[in-house]
Formats: C-alpha cells, structure tokens, sequence
C-alpha cells in the first residue's frame, strides 16, 4: 500500500498499524527524517517515499520506485491522506491560501490518484481518500478546508462509479475530531493570517473567531486517537466488501445526522446557538 502525508497523525498511525498487520507500506513523507523516524517505529517492509502531492516530480519518481518494487502484482492499496487546514473568514482567506489548501488536498489527490491508478488497476486494489466530516457539514472559518474536503466526496463518488468496471473499491474516510498536529499547525497559520489582515476586517470578525476557537478548544480535548481512524482504513482494506463511507467518531457521527436531517435554517439557528455567533 501507498499512503501519502505519512509523516504524522493519521498518516502516520496507518503507516505503522498496516505495517504491523504484515503490509509492505510505502509512507510517503516530505523530509528524509521523518521516514527513518517511521522506519524505527516499524518494520524492514515499510519504506520511505519522499513524496509531496503537489510536485509531479517526487510523485513520478514514487511511482517509479513503487513500480520497480511491486513489479507484476501491481499496487493493492492507495491511502490519499496528505492534506492541510486553512481556516478563516472567507472575506478574509488570501486567495494564495486558499490555491494552496485546493491544490494540496484536492488537486494532489488526483494527482497521486491519477499516477497510481494503472498499478491499483492491476492488482484490482483499493483507494481510500482521507475525507472529514467537515466535507459533509461546515462551521464558519472552515470554509476554505471544508471546500477541500467536499470536493473530495464528489472526486470519490465519481471515481467509484468510474472505476467498479475492474474491480476497484473507492471509500472515503470522514473522522470527527481526530488528536493530530494538523490542528496545531492550523491554529499557527491562523494567527499570522489574522494578524495580517487590516485592522477594521480583524475587527468585525473579532465575535466569531473568539466564538469559534472557544468550541473548537473545547472539542480538541475531547479527540479521539489517530489509531482509531488506522483500524477503520484496515477495515476499509480488507473488508470483503468494503463500504463506501466510513464515519469516525461520535461527533462525526451526529453532524453526519444533522446534515441528513435538518433543514439549513435550522441548523444554522442550531450552530448561532451553539457556537454563540452575533446574529
């Protein structure tokens, strides 16, 4: 199996977790320490790839790599987890930040997607896109991420339906609160966008960012294990048949229900509630 953004969190906890099932695991990683730091924590078959989604090149030569390996048996799992978190008021968002979140976890999706097809295609393997729950309900400041992660439903639904003619499974994972340092590193970069911004914008925005980190503050201590989401990307792997989605988390769960269920109105009344927005 392939997995891309294997460095940390999610990623990392699939790589180690596939591996110890008895995976040949091809971590895709950006900085040559954070493979070996992977291959300590593993075992001889898990190997390194220094990988980023959004130069073909290192993608390309992954794939030659990944090739010369697997040779005939072709490729038996693909794990689209690379990704980041741009958050902000859309008002706000410059638009280079808000590319960047675009081309990095949907654009580099199908661009790894795209290069490693035919191996999956051969072994008639399994692709697993790394989706949130916040591709299927959003919260103010998560507009740009959320854009991300809903495209990604769409880039899976019609991949699924494209590829069933030879026997390749599509799922997407969508966890809740996940304890990951992407969140940190999100944090980060919103304080430097926020501290870059005018100062009449920062301003009128001022009640719903506080509002906003309160809850997700909150929310941060109650986050699950990365391990969890690793045993539900096994399932998705090996399940005779797999689904097509797969929730992780109770609060995934009941904002999955509250997007099924409520109308718009009612959720936003719900959320203005909630998060204590102006209104």
């Amino acid at each position: 199996v392939v997995i891309t953004g294997a460095s940390t969190g999610i990623g990392a906890a699939c790589a180690i977790h596939l591996d110890r099932l008895g995976f040949t695991v091809f971590a895709g990683v950006r900085k040559a320490e954070d493979g070996i730091a992977l291959q300590r924590a593993g075992s001889g078959r898990l190997i390194p790839l220094e990988l980023d989604v959004t130069d073909l090149a290192t993608i390309e030569q992954a794939h030659i790599v990944v090739s010369e390996s697997v040779r005939t048996n072709g490729l038996f799992g693909l794990i689209n987890n690379a990704g980041i978190a741009v958050v902000g008021p859309v008002e706000a968002v410059p638009i280079p930040d808000f590319r960047q979140q675009l081309e990095v976890n949907v654009i580099g999706q199908v661009a790894v997607t795209q290069m490693f097809l035919p191996l999956i295609r051969q072994a008639r393997g399994r692709i697993i896109n790394m989706g949130s729950i916040a591709g299927l309900s959003t919260m103010p400041l998560m507009g740009p991420y959320s854009a991300s992660k809903f495209a990604l439903e769409a880039i899976t639904d019609a991949l699924r339906l494209e590829v069933q003619q030879w026997g390749i499974h599509v799922s997407i994972i969508e966890p809740g609160a996940i304890a990951t340092p992407i969140w940190n590193k999100s944090a980060i970069d919103a304080a430097e966008r926020e501290a870059a911004i005018e100062t009449e914008l920062r301003t009128l925005y001022k009640p719903v960012v506080a509002a906003v980190r309160r809850v997700v503050g909150e929310a941060s201590k109650r986050a699950i294990s990365s391990d969890a989401v690793a045993k539900v990307v096994e399932a998705a792997l090996t399940a005779p048949s797999p689904k097509t989605r797969y929730l992780v988390g109770t609060d995934a769960k009941l904002r999955a229900l509250m997007a099924r269920v409520l109308p718009d109105r009612t959720t936003d009344r719900l959320l203005t509630w909630i998060l204590k927005l102006p209104h």
